[in-house]
Protein backbone atom coordinates (compact mmCIF):
# COMPACT_ATOMS: atom_id res chain seq x y z
CA UNK A 1 0.00 0.00 0.00
CA UNK A 2 3.14 2.29 0.53
CA UNK A 3 4.93 0.89 -1.69
CA UNK A 4 5.34 3.99 -3.35
CA UNK A 5 7.24 5.56 -0.66
CA UNK A 6 10.21 3.26 -1.96
CA UNK A 7 11.40 5.82 -4.58
CA UNK A 8 13.77 8.34 -3.96
CA UNK A 9 11.24 11.36 -6.04
CA UNK A 10 8.31 10.51 -3.65
CA UNK A 11 11.02 10.53 -0.47
CA UNK A 12 11.79 14.04 -1.75
CA UNK A 13 8.23 15.46 -2.72
CA UNK A 14 7.18 14.16 0.99
CA UNK A 15 9.78 15.79 2.62
CA UNK A 16 9.16 19.17 1.21
CA UNK A 17 6.31 18.95 1.36
CA UNK A 18 6.37 18.48 4.95
CA UNK A 19 8.58 21.70 5.03
CA UNK A 20 6.40 23.96 2.53
CA UNK A 21 3.01 22.55 4.43
CA UNK A 22 4.04 23.78 7.83
CA UNK A 23 6.04 27.49 7.25
CA UNK A 24 3.25 28.44 4.31
CA UNK A 25 0.52 27.20 7.00
CA UNK A 26 2.21 28.57 9.86
CA UNK A 27 2.98 32.11 7.88
CA UNK A 28 -0.77 32.15 7.06
CA UNK A 29 -1.79 33.15 10.18
CA UNK A 30 -0.33 36.78 10.12
CA UNK A 31 -1.67 37.04 6.12
CA UNK A 32 -5.04 35.86 7.35
CA UNK A 33 -5.81 37.84 10.80
CA UNK A 34 -3.67 40.58 8.64
CA UNK A 35 -6.47 40.57 5.67
CA UNK A 36 -3.51 40.03 3.49
CA UNK A 37 -5.15 37.52 1.47
CA UNK A 38 -5.98 39.40 -1.66
CA UNK A 39 -2.33 40.27 -1.27
CA UNK A 40 -1.09 36.90 -1.31
CA UNK A 41 -3.11 36.57 -4.15
CA UNK A 42 -1.67 39.32 -6.10
CA UNK A 43 1.52 38.49 -5.03
CA UNK A 44 1.74 34.74 -6.38
CA UNK A 45 0.78 35.96 -10.10
CA UNK A 46 3.82 38.75 -9.91
CA UNK A 47 5.91 35.95 -10.08
CA UNK A 48 5.32 35.20 -13.79
CA UNK A 49 7.35 38.48 -15.54
CA UNK A 50 10.45 37.32 -12.93
CA UNK A 51 10.75 33.87 -14.27
CA UNK A 52 10.15 35.16 -18.23
CA UNK A 53 12.46 37.80 -17.91
CA UNK A 54 14.93 35.52 -16.59
CA UNK A 55 14.63 32.82 -19.31
CA UNK A 56 14.94 35.77 -21.94
CA UNK A 57 18.29 36.44 -19.95
CA UNK A 58 19.73 33.15 -19.16
CA UNK A 59 18.51 31.82 -22.58
CA UNK A 60 16.46 28.40 -21.14
CA UNK A 61 14.44 26.89 -17.83
CA UNK A 62 16.31 25.80 -15.01
CA UNK A 63 14.97 25.54 -11.16
CA UNK A 64 17.66 28.24 -10.14
CA UNK A 65 16.65 30.53 -12.96
CA UNK A 66 13.23 30.54 -12.01
CA UNK A 67 13.48 31.12 -8.17
CA UNK A 68 16.00 33.83 -8.71
CA UNK A 69 13.78 35.12 -11.46
CA UNK A 70 10.48 34.45 -9.43
CA UNK A 71 11.93 35.89 -6.72
CA UNK A 72 13.30 39.16 -7.72
CA UNK A 73 9.59 39.84 -9.20
CA UNK A 74 7.82 39.49 -6.52
CA UNK A 75 9.59 41.41 -3.87
CA UNK A 76 9.74 44.46 -6.40
CA UNK A 77 6.12 44.00 -6.39
CA UNK A 78 5.35 43.11 -2.94
CA UNK A 79 8.06 46.33 -1.67
CA UNK A 80 6.44 48.35 -3.85
CA UNK A 81 3.39 48.16 -2.85
CA UNK A 82 4.59 48.31 0.79
CA UNK A 83 6.07 51.83 -0.29
CA UNK A 84 3.06 53.23 -2.00
CA UNK A 85 0.41 52.30 1.11
CA UNK A 86 2.76 53.59 3.38
CA UNK A 87 3.45 56.96 1.80
CA UNK A 88 -0.50 57.29 2.07
CA UNK A 89 -0.08 57.66 -2.20
CA UNK A 90 -3.42 54.37 -2.40
CA UNK A 91 -4.71 52.09 0.28
CA UNK A 92 -2.92 48.63 0.57
CA UNK A 93 -5.23 46.76 -1.41
CA UNK A 94 -5.45 49.12 -4.39
CA UNK A 95 -1.56 49.23 -4.67
CA UNK A 96 -1.43 45.69 -4.87
CA UNK A 97 -4.40 45.08 -7.59
CA UNK A 98 -2.65 47.97 -9.65
CA UNK A 99 0.93 46.91 -9.66
CA UNK A 100 0.29 43.00 -9.81
CA UNK A 101 -2.17 43.09 -12.68
CA UNK A 102 0.43 45.22 -14.50
CA UNK A 103 3.40 42.46 -13.37
CA UNK A 104 1.36 39.89 -15.12
CA UNK A 105 0.55 42.02 -17.81
CA UNK A 106 4.35 41.86 -18.17
CA UNK A 107 5.09 38.91 -18.21
CA UNK A 108 2.52 37.92 -20.70
CA UNK A 109 4.25 40.06 -23.12
CA UNK A 110 7.67 38.98 -22.03
CA UNK A 111 6.82 35.24 -23.27
CA UNK A 112 6.84 36.29 -26.64
CA UNK A 113 9.98 37.18 -26.11
CA UNK A 114 11.59 33.82 -24.88
CA UNK A 115 13.52 31.50 -26.87
CA UNK A 116 12.22 28.53 -27.76
CA UNK A 117 9.50 26.99 -26.78
CA UNK A 118 8.28 27.80 -23.49
CA UNK A 119 7.15 25.36 -20.78
CA UNK A 120 5.89 26.71 -17.69
CA UNK A 121 3.27 24.26 -16.69
CA UNK A 122 5.18 22.62 -13.46
CA UNK A 123 5.83 26.57 -12.63
CA UNK A 124 2.20 27.79 -13.25
CA UNK A 125 0.51 24.28 -11.93
CA UNK A 126 3.28 22.82 -9.26
CA UNK A 127 5.11 19.37 -10.36
CA UNK A 128 6.61 18.16 -6.41
CA UNK A 129 7.70 14.68 -7.97
CA UNK A 130 9.67 16.60 -9.99
CA UNK A 131 11.84 18.40 -7.26
CA UNK A 132 15.57 17.59 -7.10
CA UNK A 133 18.15 17.72 -4.41
CA UNK A 134 18.81 21.28 -5.22
CA UNK A 135 15.53 22.20 -4.58
CA UNK A 136 14.55 20.41 -1.29
CA UNK A 137 18.18 22.73 0.25
CA UNK A 138 15.90 25.57 -0.89
CA UNK A 139 12.80 24.27 1.04
CA UNK A 140 14.61 23.85 3.54
CA UNK A 141 16.76 26.72 4.26
CA UNK A 142 13.42 28.93 3.63
CA UNK A 143 11.53 27.55 5.71
CA UNK A 144 13.78 27.55 8.80
CA UNK A 145 14.05 31.13 7.88
CA UNK A 146 10.34 31.78 8.39
CA UNK A 147 9.89 29.30 11.17
CA UNK A 148 12.83 31.09 13.36
CA UNK A 149 11.57 34.40 12.47
CA UNK A 150 8.00 33.44 13.15
CA UNK A 151 9.32 32.15 16.75
CA UNK A 152 11.67 35.09 16.93
CA UNK A 153 9.44 38.10 16.66
CA UNK A 154 6.65 35.99 18.49
CA UNK A 155 5.93 39.06 20.85
CA UNK A 156 5.83 41.67 18.58
CA UNK A 157 3.96 39.83 15.76
CA UNK A 158 0.73 39.72 18.18
CA UNK A 159 1.20 42.90 19.14
CA UNK A 160 1.44 43.96 14.86
CA UNK A 161 -1.89 41.74 14.58
CA UNK A 162 -4.16 43.27 16.68
CA UNK A 163 -3.35 46.85 16.76
CA UNK A 164 -0.07 48.82 15.04
CA UNK A 165 -0.66 51.91 16.61
CA UNK A 166 -0.51 50.28 19.85
CA UNK A 167 2.28 48.30 18.78
CA UNK A 168 4.77 51.07 17.62
CA UNK A 169 3.88 53.04 20.66
CA UNK A 170 4.99 49.90 22.97
CA UNK A 171 8.49 50.35 20.41
CA UNK A 172 7.61 47.61 18.46
CA UNK A 173 8.88 48.14 15.18
CA UNK A 174 5.47 48.13 12.72
CA UNK A 175 7.55 49.53 9.41
CA UNK A 176 10.36 46.93 9.41
CA UNK A 177 7.37 44.09 10.07
CA UNK A 178 5.27 45.42 7.46
CA UNK A 179 8.57 44.61 5.07
CA UNK A 180 9.50 41.24 6.73
CA UNK A 181 5.91 39.64 6.48
CA UNK A 182 6.10 40.63 2.70
CA UNK A 183 9.72 39.00 2.29
CA UNK A 184 8.60 36.20 3.86
CA UNK A 185 5.43 36.08 2.43
CA UNK A 186 7.53 35.75 -1.62
CA UNK A 187 9.93 33.47 -0.01
CA UNK A 188 6.98 31.42 0.54
CA UNK A 189 5.52 31.78 -2.27
CA UNK A 190 8.98 31.14 -4.48
CA UNK A 191 9.75 27.67 -2.81
CA UNK A 192 6.19 26.65 -2.83
CA UNK A 193 5.84 26.84 -6.66
CA UNK A 194 6.58 23.47 -7.47
CA UNK A 195 4.66 22.05 -4.84
CA UNK A 196 1.24 23.50 -6.23
CA UNK A 197 2.45 26.45 -8.38
CA UNK A 198 1.44 29.86 -8.76
CA UNK A 199 -1.96 29.48 -9.52
CA UNK A 200 -2.55 27.54 -6.57
CA UNK A 201 -0.10 28.53 -4.31
CA UNK A 202 -1.99 31.37 -2.25
CA UNK A 203 -4.37 28.51 -1.31
CA UNK A 204 -1.99 27.18 0.65
CA UNK A 205 -1.26 30.08 3.04
CA UNK A 206 -5.04 30.89 3.40
CA UNK A 207 -7.16 27.62 4.09
CA UNK A 208 -5.17 25.71 6.93
CA UNK A 209 -5.63 29.11 9.32
CA UNK A 210 -9.31 29.90 7.86
CA UNK A 211 -9.99 26.37 8.70
CA UNK A 212 -8.40 26.06 11.91
CA UNK A 213 -10.07 30.10 12.88
CA UNK A 214 -13.15 28.08 13.39
CA UNK A 215 -11.90 26.18 16.54
CA UNK A 216 -8.61 28.10 17.96
CA UNK A 217 -8.88 31.73 19.09
CA UNK A 218 -5.04 32.04 20.48
CA UNK A 219 -2.81 33.05 17.43
CA UNK A 220 0.10 31.56 18.92
CA UNK A 221 -1.54 28.18 18.83
CA UNK A 222 -3.35 29.20 15.49
CA UNK A 223 -0.02 30.31 14.09
CA UNK A 224 1.65 26.33 14.80
CA UNK A 225 -0.92 24.49 14.85
CA UNK A 226 -2.06 26.06 10.44
CA UNK A 227 1.24 24.71 10.39
CA UNK A 228 0.66 21.16 11.41
CA UNK A 229 -2.46 20.82 9.35
CA UNK A 230 -0.74 22.10 6.04
CA UNK A 231 2.16 19.56 6.79
CA UNK A 232 -0.73 16.86 7.38
CA UNK A 233 -2.75 17.51 4.31
CA UNK A 234 0.53 17.53 1.91
CA UNK A 235 1.35 13.78 3.80
CA UNK A 236 -2.08 12.86 2.49
CA UNK A 237 -1.63 14.38 -0.68
CA UNK A 238 1.39 12.73 -1.54
CA UNK A 239 -0.36 8.93 -0.78
CA UNK A 240 -3.66 10.10 -2.61
CA UNK A 241 -1.77 11.16 -5.61
CA UNK A 242 0.26 8.08 -6.08
CA UNK A 243 -2.75 5.38 -5.26
CA UNK A 244 -4.95 7.55 -7.70
CA UNK A 245 -2.32 8.70 -10.18
CA UNK A 246 -4.04 12.31 -10.19
CA UNK A 247 -2.03 15.99 -9.40
CA UNK A 248 -0.22 16.11 -6.12
CA UNK A 249 -0.62 20.15 -5.93
CA UNK A 250 -4.40 20.22 -6.82
CA UNK A 251 -4.82 17.15 -4.63
CA UNK A 252 -3.45 18.90 -1.65
CA UNK A 253 -5.07 22.28 -2.14
CA UNK A 254 -8.80 20.39 -2.76
CA UNK A 255 -7.99 18.16 0.49
CA UNK A 256 -7.19 21.66 2.44
CA UNK A 257 -10.77 23.29 1.09
CA UNK A 258 -12.60 19.91 2.00
CA UNK A 259 -11.24 20.40 5.59
CA UNK A 260 -12.53 24.09 5.48
CA UNK A 261 -15.74 22.94 4.20
CA UNK A 262 -16.47 20.63 6.88
CA UNK A 263 -15.04 23.07 9.69
CA UNK A 264 -17.73 25.82 8.67
CA UNK A 265 -20.43 23.21 8.95
CA UNK A 266 -19.54 21.43 12.37
CA UNK A 267 -17.46 24.15 14.39
CA UNK A 268 -19.36 25.01 17.09
CA UNK A 269 -20.70 28.63 17.04
CA UNK A 270 -17.74 31.47 17.97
Amino acid sequence: MFDFMDYAFNQRALFAVLLIGFSNGALGTLVVLRKNALVISALSHSLLPGIALAMIVFGGMTPFVGFVGALVSALMVGLSTVYVARKGLLDHQTATSVLYTTAFAGGLLLLDFVPGNVHLESWLFGNILGLRNMDLWISYGVSTIIVMVLAWHRRDWILYLFDPSVAASMGVPVPRLNYMLTGLMVLALVTSLQAVGAVLSAALFIIPTATLLQWIHSPRKLMWCSGALGSGAGVVAIALSNWWNVQTGATLILLLGCCFLVSLLVAPKR
